[in-house]
């Protein structure tokens, strides 16, 4: 009897390569984004999602918030912990930590406007803070006039002003008389 290598009975399939790792569970977190005085979902939010496990960093994955203020993300390894920022227009950066240990995870921030900074010196707690939100203009120190020369002098400051451009005529005094020529 003759045995081909078909007709051989093994249990245990050949192993060729590497070895296939399954990826890790993972949790789906949904984030929603409000104001804090008014509770209306804020729309374009930058909400920063920080994954660590076992005390390694694993990233940093940044997405945006839908118009109705919801960022949904199912990347995150279950049993992670996740620290969450959110960053948005005229509001104050939020930042949380969170232990993800369930499938599903939703999270609700109010966010707030910006506050004076704390200090040790002052008490500031409650008080908006010293600039209004948006483009602020830098404040700039006011230019000096240069100290004028005395009348006799014969020479002129390096900064002197051109001479003014005189007006052209008033056209209403000329209105049906041509012009001289």
């Amino acid at each position: 009897m003759h045995l081909r290598a078909q007709d051989e009975d093994t249990s245990k399939p050949e192993q060729h390569g590497r070895k296939y790792k399954a990826p890790p569970v993972t949790s789906h977190i949904e984030v929603t984004v409000v104001k804090g005085f008014n509770k209306k979902p804020i729309d374009g939010a930058h909400v920063v999602f920080n994954p660590s496990k076992d005390g390694v960093e694993e990233g940093s994955l940044e997405v945006k918030t839908h118009p109705d203020g919801k960022a949904m993300i199912d990347v995150i390894p279950t049993g992670s912990k996740v620290r969450i920022q959110v960053i948005a227009d005229g509001f104050a950066t939020y930042a949380d930590d969170y232990v993800v240990t369930e499938a599903t995870r939703e999270i609700t921030v109010e966010m707030k406007r910006p506050q004076a900074q704390i200090s040790t010196y002052m008490d500031n707690s409650g008080k908006p803070s010293q600039m209004a939100p948006g483009v602020q203009e830098p404040v700039r120190p006011k230019k000096t006039t240069p100290a004028t020369a005395p009348a006799g002098s014969s020479t002129t400051p390096a900064t002197s002003t051109p001479p003014a451009a005189s007006a052209p005529p008033d056209s209403s005094s000329n209105s049906g008389s041509k012009p001289q020529q």
